[in-house]
């Protein structure tokens, strides 16, 4: 017998001991999707935001890498800033995790 059968995905992710790993892997390409369709709407290049973040087009790309988790909350806000936005982060208890 099958002792996934009945569980969430959640539970099987834990049961593996991945569960934070692919979380933060899912947040980051999430983040990577989101800033390159800000840029496309705004028709901005890496160049151009490298420039108005101030930095090389190299801290760009690793932003748009949606392989890349290992990127800085100030990376994150300082290249959000530069497309007139912003990142919001907060905790959530993990009971709420399960059911939202």
């Amino acid at each position: 017998m099958n002792k996934h059968i009945g569980s969430d995905f959640d539970d099987f992710l834990s049961e593996e001991g991945i569960g934070e790993e692919v979380t933060a892997a899912a947040l980051k390409r999430v983040i990577a999707w989101q800033f390159a369709e800000i840029m496309k709407t705004q028709h901005i290049t890496k160049s151009a935001l490298a420039e108005r973040m101030q930095t090389s087009r190299t801290v760009v790309g690793r932003v748009l890498d949606r392989d890349d988790a290992g990127l800085t909350i100030q990376t994150l806000a300082n290249a959000a800033r530069a497309l007139g936005q912003r990142v919001e982060v907060r905790l959530v208890p993990e009971q709420e995790c399960a059911t939202a």
